[in-house]
């Protein structure tokens, strides 16, 4: 790891060197004839060239919506990486995480029995609070639909700043398409493997002079590659623009989605093997089932008081149901011997979310200031029902034989026995400025403080009693301070230092409530735009840091052993060290380039040492060291083959543990409880080739070229394969 440093340090000097001379490369057009691309120039009236004009095709130049304060990527120190909508319909894209593959460091990290998809950034899981939609938190009990995406965005370190309780690793903001005063629209059909179809619209255009709407939807149905597993998805998004004058515009926005799958919960793990089953076996009754509903409304005002001030003001509301029933874990015994158990699922969450801000710019001076301040509230209720089955299995044998598997009886009834209700209220209020001190010579500074309340009901619904547990209040300053340096104006040195804060459950040995854990991040890095934009790279290296990570405590206030899990002592220590290169290219015209590699270290480096505590020096599990990407699509903009295109993918994931990590237990013969299960890495190869006439296209796709098998692993169960070979082919027609 030292030697990455070292590496990553003279990579940024030397840069930083080779930036001093980009402003006089750049007047070498020569080197733009190498890429067969027209460059614009711009003159005055004396006819000079206007060296500030530069022609960009770069999406890094666009604005993004996750930094919320306007700032331009350049400005921000830390990594940023977009894939807009060109990308993910050059791609294919079904699922977010068929996007997530052109988004280095960021990973799938288990698919929960196929009700969703969990994703990982620097060793950190993104799905609890690190998921947004329009920059409002979103609930990831659902698999997104992306026909709908504009792009997605990826902050990567810590956002929490402007986002609040989030985790350090990075945060993902999905941006849905908008209306447009110009006509326009495309219709498209997309057929693949094992029956999968679905059609899909977008039309927008002006209503009159000052409305605009736009209208998506898409439908699903499709078998799988899992005998038994079907989907079907029905998904709308409608959303009006008004421009209520010259200086104020109001977007109002909906969506809804309904999506009917089959929980799948895999195959089986014996010991620490990965049991040799057919990919296609599906070892669940043939009468589970699961439902997701998801549907949000937002409002969002932006109003202009002059070119340098602007108000914002965004409200959403949000309301997510997933049920499921069906057999579940799959733990069969040494010999394949297993008795299925019986589960059923109801969770419902309402989110009200509220934002106003305010950007302004101004100087002190010579120094320029941007100022980014702001408040915002959420509420959060949720109910979450456990069932219980009499008999509570369904079903028998082994599954080594599974055709003569006993597979029950009529389909079982559950019994609610408790409801938990968990009614959480945020508060943050924040300022940030970005201070040029110089053109070249920035300082990003900010600090939010943030409220949180919790309150959790527990409704016993067999001795018919109320729970109610006392509230549960958490508040924390989290700066964060960057440095920028800008040798050129494509050129950006930058280092950061910000912290985030994580509530903890359980209490003291006094039964106090535990302190949130307060984890440090530092971040160092290079951006570089080579050739006016036409290659992009950035280069990142990070450490993050949670020093008082919450433990089971080991004495009891009284002095006596402690074996209640649920009274903690802050000690411990989590450390994710690594590095990011990315790699954005346009070459010539019509041709896409994206690659990144990552490398992640993220282990437990101080533990307690007690029965029940991680052990120290631990990779953390579901975290690999590697990951890489690469991706190509070009389109053949003229000539006899104009409007051929052809595109490649490829995306590695690194070894990886998956289940538990591993406890002290001085009772077992080597004093550890091994719960890891070792998995190997994997690469998956997608290849594409379509044609492009006039207003139509046809754009087939080949996903897993070699057909490798590997797997998700959600804890120690729901151990998914990933899906074979596969084609797909996508119709479309633009009005």
């Amino acid at each position: 790891m030292k030697n990455i440093f070292t590496l990553l340090l003279t990579v940024l000097f030397s840069l930083a060197g080779f930036a001093q001379q980009d402003s006089n490369d750049i007047k070498n057009e020569n080197i733009f004839a190498a890429f067969n691309s027209p460059f614009d120039t711009i003159k005055n009236k004396k006819g000079g060239i206007l060296k500030e004009v530069v022609v960009t095709p770069n999406q890094q130049k666009k604005s993004v919506s996750a930094l919320r304060s306007g700032l331009k990527p350049m400005d921000v120190p830390q990594s940023i990486q977009i894939i807009g909508s060109e990308i993910i319909g050059q791609q294919q894209s079904i699922r977010l995480s068929d996007v997530i593959k052109n988004i280095n460091g960021v990973y799938v990290g288990s698919a929960r029995g196929g009700a969703q998809e969990s994703f990982f950034s620097r060793g950190y899981d993104m799905s609890s609070n690190n998921m947004f939609k329009n920059g409002f938190r979103f609930n990831s009990g659902s698999i997104p639909e992306v026909a709908s995406l504009e792009k997605v965005e990826v902050l990567k370190g810590s956002a929490a700043l402007l986002f609040g309780n989030v985790a350090p690793g990075g945060i993902l903001n999905m941006v849905t398409k908008t209306p447009s005063f110009q006509k326009g629209g495309e219709i498209a059909m997309q057929l693949g493997s094992y029956s999968f179809y679905r059609p899909s619209v977008d039309f927008y255009g002006p209503l009159n002079d000052i409305i605009a709407y736009r209208v998506t939807g898409s439908y699903e149905n499709s078998e799988s590659f899992r005998e038994n597993v079907t989907k079907e998805r029905f998904y709308i998004n409608p959303s009006v623009l008004f421009k209520a004058s010259d200086k104020t515009e109001i977007i109002l926005q909906g969506d809804y989605l309904k999506d009917d799958w089959i929980p799948d919960f895999g195959t089986a793990i014996i010991g620490k093997e990965i049991v040799n089953l057919p990919r296609s076996t599906y070892l669940g009754a043939t009468w589970s089932n699961g439902q997701t509903k998801q549907a949000t409304v937002s409002a969002l005002v932006n109003h202009d008081f002059n070119k340098n001030w602007k108000l914002n003001f965004n409200s959403s509301f949000q309301d997510f149901s997933r049920t499921s029933k069906g057999t579940e874990r799959i733990q069969p015994t040494a010999n394949g011997n297993w008795s299925r158990p019986l589960g059923q699922n109801k969770n419902m969450e309402q989110i009200i979310g509220e934002q106003l801000s305010l950007q302004g710019n101004f100087s002190t001076g010579k120094i320029k200031h941007q100022l980014f301040t702001g408040v915002d509230v959420e509420n959060s209720f949720t109910e979450a029902y456990t069932f219980t089955f009499s008999p509570s299995t369904y079903g028998s044998g082994n599954i080594f034989d599974f055709e003569n598997f006993d597979q029950g009886g009529a389909i079982p009834n559950a019994t609610n026995t408790r409801i938990v209700k968990t009614d959480t209220n945020r508060f943050g209020i924040y300022a940030q400025d970005l201070i040029s001190v110089t053109d070249k010579f920035k300082v990003l500074a900010g600090l939010r403080w943030s409220w949180q309340e919790a309150k959790v009901d527990t409704y016993d619904l067999v001795k018919n009693t109320v729970l109610e547990a006392p509230k549960r209040k958490d508040e924390a300053f989290t700066p964060k301070v960057g440095l920028v340096f800008q040798p050129t104006h494509n050129t950006s040195l930058f280092a950061s230092y910000s912290n985030s804060f994580t509530p903890n459950t359980g209490t003291t040995v006094d039964l106090k409530a535990i302190e949130p854990s307060i984890i440090d991040q530092y971040e160092v890095g290079v951006k570089k735009d080579f050739w006016r934009g036409f290659l992009s790279t950035n280069i990142t290296l990070y450490q993050i840091t949670n020093s008082n990570l919450a433990q089971t405590a080991e004495l009891k206030a009284d002095g006596s052993s402690n074996t209640d899990s649920s009274i903690k002592v802050l000690s411990g220590e989590t450390s994710s060290k690594g590095i990011e290169f990315d790699i954005t290219a346009k070459p010539v015209e019509g041709l896409n380039i994206i690659a990144g590699y990552s490398y992640n270290d993220m282990r437990y480096t101080k533990t307690s040492g007690l029965k029940g505590s991680l052990i120290e020096g631990d990779r953390l599990a579901r975290t690999p060291a590697n990951t890489a990407n690469l991706s190509f699509f070009y389109t053949l903009p003229s000539g006899l083959l104009k409007g051929v295109s052809i595109g490649a993918l490829g995306n590695y994931i690194g070894q990886r543990v998956g289940g538990w990590n591993n406890q002290i237990d001085p009772s077992l013969p080597n004093g550890i409880y091994d719960r890891e299960i070792p998995l190997e890495g994997y690469t998956i190869i997608d290849v594409s080739a379509g044609y492009n006439w006039k207003q139509f296209s046809i754009l087939c796709k080949l996903s897993n070229i070699t057909n490798e098998l590997n797997y998700t692993v959600h804890e120690n169960y729901s151990v998914n394969p990933i899906a074979p070979r596969q084609i797909m082919t996508n119709l479309k027609y633009k009005f």
